[in-house]
């Protein structure tokens, strides 16, 4: 079998001979740190893919081509004030003002929005929420199309990334803009989610035409609009005006032989898992069982066989020893047993992880599952 054959065969429930090990990448600091203790090259560093190799892991998930549904263009990076102290209040490519520091790298503090009204949604994002051509991965398709051909594409599972339906709206106006959105112009705010819908689906609509059916094994979306304790939309109102261009894209993605649709999503998604398996979004990607424990056994238990997963490995073992990195392949034994799921690092590998471990886990992970 290929590692793409085996991701397919284990989320679709058909026998495998063994996993895949999947990753989902690493932070620039932790490729730096893995350069300094000799592991990697200089030029590694610029590359998960490298380093990924390097340490043993078959692919990534979610590395896919993409249709293009930011905002086109998107706003210049401008500084709007610097402080004594080096700091700066910048604003980004989403036109959102935020707090800059040297050397931090985590979320920053969001100052202001340009997107607070109607005026600001006209003026300043609609513009660039317009389809164009141009934003069809056209050269990523063809070079998939070439691989189909001279079947090379067994490496890993074909994936096509068809945006966000409502984590952008979050990340223009921010959570506590799109909830004053919502309570004081509804018609605006469903405006702006029917703009974002209508893109994404016309760019998905565009690129499968360009395609033989069945080039894409799955679609991948992103949101990241729950948070520790839940949600940061009102799920019913999620349900009634987001869930339908969920359903509009599954389908259309049914019709052109991609049964499987990734979603990644941080925090804790349990309020909005149901109205996504009734969309048709039927992959769940990563799990944070790092943070709260989340898991997909009590969720299979809930929604049946339709729910896969990719993701639920607590990377904080990385940063401990070859035991605790036992113990979690022990945890996780159950949970493939379960099928359609296959164990992932939760997020991005940190700079607390041990090269050492990493490649430990890599080989375990082979000769475990």
């Amino acid at each position: 079998m290929t590692n793409r054959s085996r991701a397919l065969a284990a989320l679709r429930y058909e026998p495998y001979d063994h996993l895949p090990a999947v990753h989902f990448g690493f932070w620039q600091e932790t490729r730096e740190k893995w350069a300094a203790e000799g592991h990697i090259t200089r030029k590694e560093v610029r590359s998960d893919g490298d380093t990924a190799r390097r340490l043993g892991f078959d692919f990534e998930w979610g590395a896919c081509a993409g249709t293009g549904t930011h905002l086109r263009p998107g706003f210049p990076r401008e500084v709007i004030k610097k402080f004594p102290d080096g700091t700066r209040h910048v604003r980004n490519s989403n036109g959102v003002v935020e707090l800059e520091k040297d050397g931090v790298t985590s979320i920053r503090q969001e100052i202001s929005h340009l997107l607070e009204d109607r005026e600001g949604w006209e003026e300043h994002y609609l513009p660039r929420l317009q389809y164009h051509p141009d934003r069809l991965p056209a050269d990523a398709i063809k070079r998939e199309i070439k691989r189909l051909a001279k079947g090379d594409r067994d490496d890993r599972p074909v994936g096509l990334y068809i945006g966000s339906l409502y984590g952008h709206f979050r990340d223009w106006a921010g959570v506590t803009g799109t909830s004053y959105i919502y309570a004081d112009d509804e018609e605006l705010y469903k405006e702006i989610l029917d703009t974002i819908g209508g893109l994404c689906y016309r760019c998905l609509e565009e690129t499968l035409a360009l395609c033989p059916p069945g080039l894409f094994d799955f679609a991948h979306m992103w949101e990241d609009i729950c948070f520790k304790t839940g949600p940061l939309v009102i799920p019913s109102v999620f349900r009634e005006w987001v869930g339908p261009h969920y359903k509009r894209m599954t389908d259309l993605l049914k019709s052109h032989g991609t049964d499987l649709v990734s979603l990644d999503c941080d925090g804790c998604i349990d309020a909005l898992l149901p109205i996504w398996l009734e969309n048709g979004v039927n992959v769940m990607f990563p799990m944070e069982v790092g943070t709260w424990g989340a898991s997909i056994a009590p969720w299979r238990e809930r929604y049946g066989k339709e729910l896969r997963g990719v993701g639920g490995m607590n990377k904080n073992v990385f940063s401990k020893n070859f035991d605790a990195v036992d113990a979690e392949i022990e945890r996780l034994k159950p949970l493939v047993a379960l099928g359609g799921y296959i164990p992932c690092p939760d997020h991005r590998i940190a700079p607390d992880a041990k090269w050492e471990n990493v490649a430990y886990y890599v080989k375990r992970m082979k000769e475990v599952f």
